[in-house]
């Protein structure tokens, strides 16, 4: 394996910055796996444990790129979901003449007019309860005439799919990870008991019984039982890496997937279907070309694919623990991959 040697000054002067606590990066390719990086610990007690490659971390927003996209695309091939059908047409709260012409990829490039954010879990009970709240968000702009990033369009688009596939979101990305990953990858919704002593804390939260392992950082995505569109997912560097290698092996043979990871038209956006495409002030650092895709995650999580390069890069942290008020993520993001970038020149 190549070592990531300037990767590990990375996240250690991270660390010791206490930007979070530990880290695991996972680097590889569409063939497998290059090389795996842990470092720090759990939390930031005395006796914490280490991480581990195997640590399970809150994947938050990258739910929306390894779940709901990834289901969509399925969908789309199986021929029970259209880009260009209408949200009315799979949202029974959906009407009103300004939201017609809203459709399943305006909410997969952000370009809905559904504005970013609210606090749902605040006033509404249940996932009947937020899917009409949303229905009736007065809308901020015009849709497709812009993106703005908005949790509330794939929480939509998560029961979208929920109605296009026919069973909840879980179980569908459930019976997708059998099939594509095998029965032991470590990756879901809701993890089990089983998972606990694995899984890395997110922030201290009084309202919710105090420090969160295992449940959702996410408060909306709590409401909706766990399950999302926008968030939920837990796992492992190397399920994430193995759901990057599922996406540059189906590039290769599905045009339908290889639209998803190609910019869209939405004027002004580098909005793909679901995934972001590189900039320069991206998340991604400096050497990655505009054609790579990215996400990222509040927890402190990434996930870009260079397909020019023929590699990914998994980045998974908890640096909402024990506060989500910690600065400093983006650059440590833009100067790891930077760092990984490097380490491979010089290993290969």
């Amino acid at each position: 394996m190549t070592p990531l040697l300037r990767a590990a000054q990375v996240l250690d002067q991270a660390i010791a910055g206490r930007v979070f606590p530990g880290a695991v990066v996972e680097v590889g390719t569409a063939a497998g796996l290059l090389t795996t990086l842990a470092r720090g610990t759990l939390d930031y007690g005395p006796d914490s444990l280490a991480v581990q490659a195997g640590t399970i971390y809150d994947l938050a927003s990258l739910t929306k790129v390894l779940a709901t996209a990834m289901l969509a695309a399925g969908l789309l091939e199986a021929r029970r979901l259209q880009l260009d059908d209408p949200v009315s047409t799979w949202c029974p709260y959906w009407t009103g003449r300004d939201r017609q012409p809203v459709t399943v990829r305006h909410l997969l490039e952000h370009a809905s007019g559904l504005p970013a954010h609210r606090p749902y879990f605040e006033t509404c009970a249940g996932r009947d309860a937020i899917e009409r709240a949303i229905a009736v968000e007065p809308l901020d702009y015009a849709p497709g005439s812009r993106s703005i990033y908005s949790d509330a369009g794939f929480i939509l688009l998560g029961l979208v799919l929920e109605r296009a596939g026919g069973a909840p979101l879980d179980i569908q990305f459930d019976a997708w990870r059998r099939a594509a990953l095998g029965a032991h990858a470590t990756i879901g919704f809701c993890p089990p008991a089983a998972w606990r002593n694995h899984i890395a804390p997110t922030e201290v939260d009084d309202r919710r019984g105090g420090v969160l392992i295992g449940t959702v950082h996410d408060e909306n995505a709590a409401a909706l039982g766990g399950v999302a569109g926008h968030a939920g997912l837990f796992g492992t560097a190397a399920a994430a890496g193995a759901c990057a290698r599922w996406w540059m092996a189906e590039a290769a043979r599905s045009v339908v997937v290889t639209e998803f990871l190609r910019r869209g038209h939405v004027p002004g956006s580098s909005r793909a279907l679901g995934w972001d495409t590189a900039l320069p002030t991206s998340s991604c650092g400096t050497r990655m070309p505009p054609t790579a895709v990215g996400h990222t995650g509040f927890t402190g999580t990434s996930l870009w694919i260079d397909r020019e390069q023929g590699r990914y890069i998994v980045f998974l942290s908890n640096r909402v623990h024990p506060s989500a008020n910690r600065e400093g993520i983006q650059l440590v993001r833009r100067a790891l991959h930077d760092a990984v970038a490097d380490d491979l020149s010089l290993g290969g």
